[in-house]
């Protein structure tokens, strides 16, 4: 089952680190690239900040000044994935004090127990990014193919599919770690005979059974007139 472990924990931390980078990422949604190479004017929001671009090469970002001005669905997203992240640390925190391969943690008991409370927590890791990455990308959506919209459109950006990336790597984890557990507790236990009593009740017998060995009867050994 180590080997089960690592792979849990590869896909774990990978997953976080995918998590991390989402979230800070700026190009969560971007313009569409269709017009003029000379006149491209690119621009990029994210959770954070709002960046635009030109084909020159230029490019200016600002923070989002307020945030009781900034929409709902950007502030359910900025939650999700701070959560997200920070499930996640703890969750790699835990599995390197719940894996078999180190020497921290304590007994193997209590090792088991953590690896099954890092698996659940970089599950929950992986939901909270799922639900933050869609969420986001239903009202980019929503905004493109809606007649109706006539403001600036914009596209999914490459922080939306890295954050299911790492949505998916945090549950894959997760789910390696429960099952390394389930399977290590159905794990056949070695069973230790005690052959204490046969080993006695041999004795017994060589000790009765004996044939260099004979009992005598003590008072057939002294007639009736050895104390005279």
């Amino acid at each position: 089952m180590s080997r089960a472990q690592i792979s849990a924990l590869v896909f774990g931390v990978g997953g976080f680190g995918a998590l991390v980078a989402a979230t800070t990422s700026n190009e969560w949604k971007v313009t569409t690239r269709a017009s003029s190479v000379i006149t491209a004017t690119w621009v990029y929001q994210g959770l954070w900040m709002n960046c635009a671009g030109t084909a020159l090469g230029s490019f200016h970002c600002r923070p989002h000044f307020t945030i009781f001005k900034v929409e709902g669905y950007i502030q359910a997203c900025r939650g999700l994935m701070i959560a997200a992240v920070s499930l996640g640390f703890f969750g790699s925190i835990f599995a390197l004090f719940g894996m078999k391969c180190t020497k921290v943690g304590g007994s193997d008991k209590a090792k088991a127990k953590i690896a099954c409370l890092a698996g659940i927590v970089f599950i929950l890791s992986g939901l909270c990014s799922m639900t933050g990455c869609s969420l986001y990308a239903n009202k980019i959506t929503t905004e493109f193919f809606d007649p109706l919209f006539v403001e600036q459109k914009y596209e999914l950006g490459a922080a939306l599919f890295i954050g299911w990336a790492g949505a998916s790597l945090c549950i894959i984890g997760g789910v390696i770690f429960c099952f390394s557990i389930s399977d290590n507790n159905k794990a056949p236990r070695m069973g230790y005979t005690y052959n204490g009593a046969t080993s006695i009740m041999s004795s017994r017998t060589k000790y009765h059974g004996g044939e260099d060995f004979k009992t005598t009867n003590p008072s057939k050994q002294f007639d009736k007139n050895a104390y005279v």
